[in-house]
């Protein structure tokens, strides 16, 4: 296997222009797995009807074709990197929901993938697209399944109604699906739930915009010019969850002992206009603007990024931040390990040193980046990263077993018999309930999403069930 073009369909739960992390990172993967030319690479996005893009996408960008999206997605990743990207996109059916604030797929979306290039399944969010997962065996499909465990969800939920139970609950669900369906689990900080077959491995890198100006910054630093002249921001979506109450009671709490500092505060969201509204009634230097991409110039000459949240699994502006030269100030939290390695990164246990840290970094130049930091943050480690992470070259076929090890053979073998019976049992209670619509909706899936719609399947010119069954029928015949 390791001697031949590997073929990478990499699925995930989100498409710009849905600015997430889970719609811009694997877009970034795709392109840089596919840099070097040898290796096929295709990009598997959801596709939602028209309706769902007018709740889903920003700035009323809809699209009425799979080209026009396609094409929009293209423009966006080829602004932003040195290179032709020479990676493949394909659209599988998938549902908004409300309730989840979040993309479901429709009906068997390995079928995306032709079985003669069905190789390595990457699944950006495993468990997130394996919840109502109702089809073909991932992997029986792919020689090799990678799992990217992007987000907190235990963390999410529980801030909900009766979140204890519900965590309870997904922690569970979240376990016997990406035990099922993966051989590998990537954990890109330890800030998500232990899985089995897992390790933390930050897989993520910055668009390299971010890193050009840190370089930038550093010439600047370096000539003796004003490399930064604004003080202290953060940005992120305005939701609370993201640690903006963390923040605001920070600076409430300790405005006197912080000189009247002046934060910006950058962000949209459904909490936008509460938390405008507390750092008024809290009478803070605080000043609320609406959400821009942090490329932007505006950002550039700010010193300090403030950054209190603790329900991100590795934050993606803390990451580019640090890239553009800036002090990053955050909590001793599992998100933010990776990010300790950089003199820049300034972490507080408590609410003493976050008052003295923060002091101090606006007191203090930021330190130059080195080559080899600017180069850990960048895609190009990332990917290596990942690559070792995900253990492309190991077979998953029966292990060699030494000479000395033959007398075990006959018990190895029916150890392995009994977890694999095991798995085949779990799967088929994971499948059945999966399609049942009762059940399916019992534990949040969208209804009538077992199947495309008569919608989706005309944009994506998808037969008809039938069609379709018969089609598998005259295939096995």
């Amino acid at each position: 296997m390791s001697s031949t073009r590997r073929h990478f369909a990499i699925f995930t739960t989100a498409s710009l222009p849905w600015m997430t992390g889970t719609s811009i990172n694997p877009l970034f993967r795709a392109a840089y797995l596919a840099k070097d030319g040898d290796r096929d690479v295709t990009l598997v996005i959801p596709w939602l009807s028209l309706r769902d893009q007018e709740l889903v996408y920003p700035n009323k960008i809809v699209f009425d074709s799979l080209l026009e999206h396609e094409g929009y997605v293209r423009r966006w990743i080829e602004e932003r990197i040195d290179f032709k990207p020479s990676f493949g996109i394909k659209f599988y059916p998938g549902k908004f929901s409300k309730e989840m604030r979040s993309i479901l797929p429709v009906g068997d979306i390995t079928d995306c993938i032709p079985d003669e290039v069905a190789d390595i399944a990457v699944l950006e969010e495993p468990e997130h697209l394996n919840w109502y997962h109702h089809g073909r065996r991932w992997k029986k499909k792919f020689r090799r399944v990678i799992g990217v465990v992007h987000t907190n969800y235990l963390a999410y939920v529980r801030r909900e109604k009766n979140g204890q139970v519900i965590a309870c609950f997904l922690r569970y669900a979240n376990t016997w699906v990406t035990r099922i369906y993966c051989h590998k689990i990537i954990r890109l900080s330890g800030a998500t739930q232990d899985l089995p077959k897992s390790v933390i491995c930050n897989v993520h890198g910055v668009n390299p915009k971010f890193l050009e100006v840190g370089k930038l910054k550093l010439k600047q630093l370096q000539t003796g010019e004003a490399a930064f002249t604004k003080g202290a921001y953060y940005i992120g979506k305005m939701v609370w969850s993201k640690g903006y109450r963390e923040l605001l009671d920070l600076l409430s709490k300790y405005q006197t002992r912080l000189g009247g500092l002046e934060v910006d505060l950058y962000g949209s969201g459904e909490d936008s206009d509460e938390v405008r509204e507390s750092a008024e009634r809290l009478n803070l230097a605080v000043k609320v603007h609406p959400g821009r991409d942090h490329a932007d110039p505006l950002f550039h000459d700010y010193k300090v990024f403030i950054n209190p949240s603790t329900t991100d699994v590795v934050c993606t502006t803390s990451a580019e931040a640090l890239a553009m030269g800036k002090i990053v100030i955050c909590a001793n939290h599992p998100s933010n390990e990776f990010f300790k390695q950089f003199p820049n990164c300034r972490i507080y246990n408590n609410d003493e040193e976050f008052v003295q840290v923060t002091l101090n970094a606006l007191a203090e130049q930021p330190a130059p980046l080195t080559d080899m930091q600017m180069y850990d943050l960048s895609w190009e480690a990332a990917t290596d990263r990942f690559m070792q992470a995900a253990e492309i070259n190991l077979s998953v076929a029966e292990p060699r077993i030494h000479q000395a090890s033959r007398a075990y053979f006959p018990t190895f073998l029916r150890t392995r018999k009994l977890t694999q019976s095991l798995e085949d049992a779990s799967v088929y209670l994971h499948q059945a309930l999966s399609g049942l619509e009762v059940t399916r909706c019992a534990f949040g899936a969208v209804p009538k999403t077992l199947q495309p719609d008569e919608q989706l399947r005309k944009d994506l010119g998808l037969a008809s069930p039938t069609k379709r069954k018969r089609l598998k029928l005259k295939l096995m015949t």
